[in-house]
């Protein structure tokens, strides 16, 4: 990874200028509360946020609260959210997960990591996720935008998710460690996509170790 005090200038600086490139970052799922933001991420698994943007007025509009989808069937989840992909689990766990927050949460989603966790299809990335955007705790939920710039850009090289955010936290400063999240998605998204990575507009191509390689061997080590 390169002498540490390199490394971790370097980070500061990426960091530095996307703060600039993206500012105000934010998820881009629609929500109003830590209910809806739960509702959202459950569906985006396999699923654009875009996509989950258009089904999720459908479940608020019928289900607003976690004690109305509590007592919810099935089938009629599923009608829903039929268009989005795997449809067929989720409409499952939002439905156990409505229960379980009623019965053992007073109908409140918990600010705490573990008893999210505890809820179905709640993984660390979802807990992270609502306690970063709705709880206001310092956290970096890897996804597949995350996991793959912490590998071009040499912050981690850990094979598993978990084993990145722990690299991601200890190279990046705590308070930065929400909005580095969203730093590191948005130019996922929009520059440093997965298949066609733009190098060669990247604001932090100076800065980054895979400039230059070639595309065969960028593509393995993406």
């Amino acid at each position: 990874m390169g002498k540490p005090s390199r490394v971790k200038a370097s980070v500061n600086e990426i960091l530095r200028i996307f703060s600039e490139l993206y500012p105000n970052p934010a998820t881009e799922l629609v929500h109003d509360g830590p209910w809806q933001l739960l509702v959202a991420t459950l569906l985006s698994a396999q699923c654009t946020d875009k996509r989950v943007n258009m089904i999720t007025p459908r479940i608020f509009s019928r289900y607003p609260a976690p004690k109305d989808l509590a007592t919810a069937v099935v089938p009629e989840v599923e009608r829903l959210i039929q268009d989005c992909g795997l449809f067929h689990s989720k409409a499952r766990n939002l439905i156990a997960s409505a229960q379980i927050i009623v019965r053992d949460f007073g109908g409140t989603v918990p600010a705490d990591r573990d008893l999210l966790m505890k809820l179905p299809g709640v993984g660390r990335k979802t807990a992270n996720v609502l306690l970063a955007n709705c709880f206001g705790v310092d956290a970096i939920a890897v996804d597949t935008h995350v996991f793959r710039l912490a590998h071009r850009l040499g912050w981690s090289h850990a094979k598993d998710v978990l084993g990145t955010e722990e690299d991601l936290m200890r190279m990046i400063p705590k308070p930065l460690w929400s909005q580095a999240h969203h730093w590191l998605i948005y130019h996922g998204r929009r520059v440093c996509t997965a298949r066609k990575p733009q190098c060669d507009t990247c604001p932090v191509q100076a800065l980054c170790p895979q400039m230059g390689v070639p595309a065969r061997k960028k593509k393995e080590s993406s």
